[in-house]
């Protein structure tokens, strides 16, 4: 069967954003899902291969997965908000999710950049019912708001990652209140070069 999937422009704050949602292939969906992406000013848009295979990992699983690139990238309006206005562009793209899937339970999951915007926005009330923070960045001070985050929270990330090592993030998780999970991949850097497989299995199968 074909895979479902629609290319759309949603409403957002600073003007339109360019999305691309996609159904499973073989079921109606069990879930919906957002998955956010990496950092604007450093190259991140909805089709980084790691944002795309935590898409395909959840669709596996049975989810509906909306993508939508940040404000000022690529065909989405406006310009670079220092995070604050693209977390306001992430609540817009799960506020049209679920409208779109209201009886379904939804995952917010974000890469790098995105999986700091996932976790203030799950933290901050939004009714998640679990957050995927992949290739969380350890090297922030700030840490969006965890603290106090009582939210299911699975951080995911490669063994060698440059920007969030496994030896600063063991830690901080452990800090975390429950529930929370650690699943690390063997990859060779923070974009999971060489473990990209294994991380759609674990994303699937989380």
């Amino acid at each position: 069967m074909a895979r479902k999937i629609e290319s759309l422009f949603l409403d957002g704050p600073a003007g339109r954003l360019e999305a691309l949602l996609e159904e499973p292939e073989q079921a109606a969906p069990r879930e919906a899902a957002l998955v956010c992406h990496p950092h604007p000013q450093h190259g991140g848009t909805m089709h980084n291969k790691v944002v795309y295979r935590i898409a395909r990992g959840l669709r596996t699983a049975g989810a509906a997965v909306l993508r939508f690139n940040y404000r000022g990238v690529n065909l989405s309006e406006g310009e670079y908000a220092h995070g604050e206005g693209e977390l306001e562009d992430a609540r817009a793209t799960l506020q049209y999710l679920r409208e779109r899937y209201p009886d379904l339970p939804f995952t917010l999951a974000g890469f790098s950049f995105g999986s700091r915007i996932v976790l203030r926005l799950a933290c901050g009330g939004a009714g998640a019912s679990r957050v995927i923070a992949v290739g969380f960045p350890t090297q922030y001070k700030d840490r969006a708001g965890l603290e106090d985050c009582l939210v299911p929270r699975i951080f995911v990330q490669s063994t060698h990652d440059q920007y969030g090592s496994v030896a600063e993030l063991e830690p901080l998780v452990a800090s975390l209140p429950e529930p929370k999970k650690l699943v690390l991949v063997e990859a060779e850097d923070h974009f999971f070069a060489g473990g990209l497989d294994q991380l759609e299995r674990e994303i699937a199968e989380l």
